[in-house]
């Protein structure tokens, strides 16, 4: 029986652990219904009750205080269900919980009664907690510390999140836009069903990772229980916190996608295609689109420096990260002038706002993943990742204040000041860079060594990756 659950999960599929496909659709589905949520929540919360699919008719401030209130606790979630998973469950079964609280969430927003709305959220909100540390966490257990494809593990992992969010903003988004809201809420619902179906039938390729330490027969995982933190491990986290700080200032710029970006679309954007006119919701997908189309190429750029022996290191990668994506607000300054002397604005200046959001994502998001699993101890690896999911949400909290103050202050004046800050931000973390590297303690040094390791051979080129 040993032997037939070791084979399980050394198999690989395109030269990764069969796993990370497992968790990949698992993810999918996950962010189909939390993205689709998503591209609906404000436009539901502030369309007039007397319209054909009537909304509940609150105002833009109202709309986007409560979505920065929701998005902020549902990554904030993230670091008791990170607890819980390191001290009581396992990663495994947090996940399996967490799956079914988010079936149970989105079924419940298809009721067309206040209470539901509220009940439903707070059950996304529990079940993302439960669940995204713990599935990200267990992408990095597929992988010995040292193994290059790391990196490209999770970038494949998020290129299954944002398949998701891609499909989600068109089909649930278009669903609730047109036919009504609480349809496309509840689809949100079936889609996690599939997604929480398809886990429990691949556990076979999960049988090594996830499990709960404190019931493991592995000598090393006992060990790793009973020891307290050495300085290397105390270092590493400082590293880690202080990394944390660019996650919020990224999110908070980048999550005015769902908020101000999405009222602006709606409002502000001229809309129409060739006689037709784009639903709002749509702009939603051209950042995960383009995720699904760059992400590839954008890890093997990294990974190429890396094999050149040029700097890409995960805080160079989230630094730029930063930078290309505050650049991409000047698109919206663009934008906002535009409107302020027409009376409306090109799509165009969202399409390219959004690509430029995308390259900065690619090269924080999925990196910070990695990175998390690399320097945090093992019996506080899913904790650590909730922490990180904590930073995102209150970056999303922040997105939310910064959508509100656009009534008072103006698109124009919020977006070039997050453009600016967000720039010189990066660039002043860049500055001490080296030295925060200096306390990882070499922990990426031996990326791109070849070695093997039950049963992976890692690689040294570049061409060796791509095959």
């Amino acid at each position: 029986m040993a032997n037939t659950v070791k084979a399980a999960h050394q198999k690989e599929l395109f030269g990764h652990p069969v796993g990370l496909y497992i968790l990949f659709f698992t993810e999918m589905w996950e962010r189909f219904s939390y993205y689709g949520m998503r591209a609906l929540f404000v436009l539901y919360l502030t369309t007039k009750t007397v319209d054909e699919n009537p909304g509940l008719g609150w105002s833009t401030g109202e709309a986007l205080a409560l979505y920065g209130w929701y998005t902020m606790l549902v990554y904030v979630a993230s670091i008791p269900g990170g607890w819980i998973a390191d001290k009581f469950l396992g990663q495994k079964k947090s996940v399996f919980i967490g799956g079914i609280l988010l079936v149970l969430g989105h079924s419940v927003l298809a009721v067309e009664q206040m209470w539901a709305w509220y009940s439903g959220l707070g059950l996304i909100i529990a079940g993302v907690g439960m669940l995204k540390p713990n599935i990200s966490t267990m992408v990095g257990g597929l992988y010995k510390q040292g193994d290059i494809r790391r990196d490209k593990g999770f970038t494949i992992f998020y290129i299954g999140i944002n398949l998701g969010a891609f499909l989600s903003s068109l089909i649930v988004g278009y669903v609730g836009e047109v036919h009504g809201w609480h349809y496309g809420f509840g689809l949100a619902g079936i889609g996690m069903a599939l997604g929480l179906i398809q886990y429990i039938a691949g556990q076979k390729y999960l049988a090594h990772v996830g499990g709960f330490l404190g019931t493991s027969e592995k000598i090393e995982d006992k060990e790793a229980l009973k020891k307290p933190l050495t300085k290397i491990e105390k270092d590493r986290i400082i590293v880690l916190l202080i990394s944390f700080l660019l996650v919020i200032v990224f999110w908070g710029a980048f999550e005015q996608a769902g908020g101000l970006m999405n009222i602006y679309a709606n409002e502000k954007t001229n809309r129409m295609l060739l006689g037709w006119e784009v639903p709002a919701s749509w702009f939603q997908s051209l950042n995960a689109m383009f995720i699904i189309f760059l992400g590839t190429s954008v890890a093997l750029y990294w990974a190429n420096r890396k094999l050149k022996g040029k700097v890409s290191s995960s805080l160079f990668k989230m630094i730029i990260g930063l930078i290309i994506m505050g650049t991409g607000f000047f698109f919206m300054t663009a934008a906002s002038m535009e409107f302020n002397a027409d009376g409306s604005s090109a799509m165009y200046w969202l399409v390219l706002a959004y690509l430029f959001h995308t390259i900065g994502e690619l090269c924080i998001s999925p990196v910070a993943l990695s990175f998390i699993t690399k320097l945090a101890p093992v019996k506080y690896a899913a904790i650590m990742m909730g922490v990180y999911f904590a930073m995102t949400g209150f970056g999303n909290k922040l997105a939310g204040l910064l959508g509100q103050w656009a009534e008072s202050q103006g698109e124009l004046a919020i977006f070039t000041g997050i453009a600016l800050f967000c720039v010189s931000f990066g660039l002043i973390i860049m500055i001490f860079r080296k030295r925060l590297e200096v306390l990882t303690h070499g922990v990426e040094d031996k990326e791109g060594t070849v070695y093997e390791t039950e049963g992976y051979e890692l690689v040294e080129s570049v061409e060796e990756i791509k095959s």
